[in-house]
């Protein structure tokens, strides 16, 4: 039977309500936000209940492309791909570039992948405007190009599974701008948005910055670098070596993670506070424990698995939503009992999948 995107009043409760394994069994339908016009992260929004379709008519070959796979964030995003793709008996190729510097690895990965049969393409694009000389030769051999998580700037994309970064940055600012209003106590902040140059990046500064201004916090630092557990971590010991009179620690979920320990051995936990602009398996646990105040969730596996449905559709001809995204939930030390982890994280043991046949 025909599954069809029907339109909704979901809200964040829906999300939270999921049971860990009714969301394992049956993802869907999940409550999403669709951008009309679509390719433009300020266009409307409407709300929305996503369901997949059953299954695919034949083996369609997928190629994904990821950055890297050194967090628990992309195993997130693999594991929803890889699900996915089980789900609906399309086989998988899966390739990662390394770290966000290796753009030239990520595209000759992608034409390789392509040149062995791919019917279609789905990217994790490690910069915003590198991949669009790439994007439009695929799509000019009629290839479905699907921008999944980080986003791009091609007008020739067939269609996006992501969120606004932009509003994952303003959410964790409005979180501390909540706590420090104008007139109140201030507070120094030292952010980490990640690697210089990367769309989600840029967009995440834009957000978190323009949430901040005119709160009574104090930006004293801002550090961009590679998502890798020990770049994070030299960069938020430099920043402590810099600023010992700090409050918050904001910045990706590396960030939050590589801190914990580094404020734990310097006795400062009490003192500097911790926030992550996006969720990962070790902010799960940093908020559970108390470590970490707060981080919004784009249902990252949900992401993923949308990526492929989209991709199927479109070698289908089926009707589908060029620009989609989950509804985005910010996750707090007070309202964790409600979250159900199972839209955003891979499971515990999980191991990177690189090919579904």
């Amino acid at each position: 039977m025909k599954k069809i995107l029907s339109a909704s009043t979901a809200t964040v409760a829906m999300a939270f309500a999921l049971s860990s394994s009714a969301m394992a069994e049956e993802w869907y339908p999940y409550p999403v936000e669709v951008w009309t016009p679509p390719f433009d992260m300020e266009s409307p929004r409407s709300k929305a209940d996503y369901e997949p379709l059953d299954e695919a008519s034949q083996k369609w070959n997928l190629c994904v492309s990821f950055p890297h796979m050194k967090d628990a964030y992309w195993l997130g995003v693999n594991y929803g791909i890889t699900e996915e793709a089980k789900r609906l008996g399309v086989k998988a190729t899966v390739t990662d570039a390394g770290g966000y510097t290796n753009l030239n690895t990520q595209i000759s990965q992608i034409e390789d992948c392509v040149s062995a049969g791919g019917d279609a393409v789905i990217i994790g694009a490690i910069a915003y405007d590198g991949l669009n000389s790439l994007v439009a030769e695929i799509s000019e051999d009629g290839i479905p190009v699907i921008d999944v998580i980080n986003g791009m700037s091609s007008d020739k994309l067939s269609a996006k599974s992501l969120v606004s970064f932009g509003e994952m940055g303003a959410k964790a600012g409005e979180f501390l701008a909540d706590l420090h209003p104008a007139g109140g106590e201030s507070a120094k902040v030292a952010w980490f948005p990640g690697p210089a140059g990367a769309g989600w990046v840029e967009a995440g500064n834009a957000g978190f910055l323009g949430a901040v201004e005119g709160s009574a916090i104090e930006m004293v630092e801002t550090k961009y670098g590679d998502t890798g557990k020990e770049a994070q971590a030299r960069l938020v010991e430099d920043t402590l070596q810099t600023y010992p009179d700090l409050d918050y620690i904001v910045g990706t979920a590396v960030t939050a993670e590589a801190a914990i320990p580094i404020l734990r051995s310097r006795g400062l936990t009490d003192k500097v506070k911790v926030v992550s602009y996006y969720y990962a398996p070790g902010v799960d646990r940093g908020i559970a424990r108390g470590q970490i105040l707060a981080a919004p969730t784009d249902s990252t596996v949900i992401q993923g698995r949308i990526a492929v449905d989209q991709a199927v559709r479109i070698l289908e001809g089926e009707d589908y939503l060029k620009h989609v995204g989950p509804k985005l939930y910010v996750v707090t030390q007070e309202n964790y009992d409600e979250f159900d982890p199972t839209s955003t994280l891979a499971p515990d043991g999980f191991r990177p999948v690189f090919s579904v046949e």
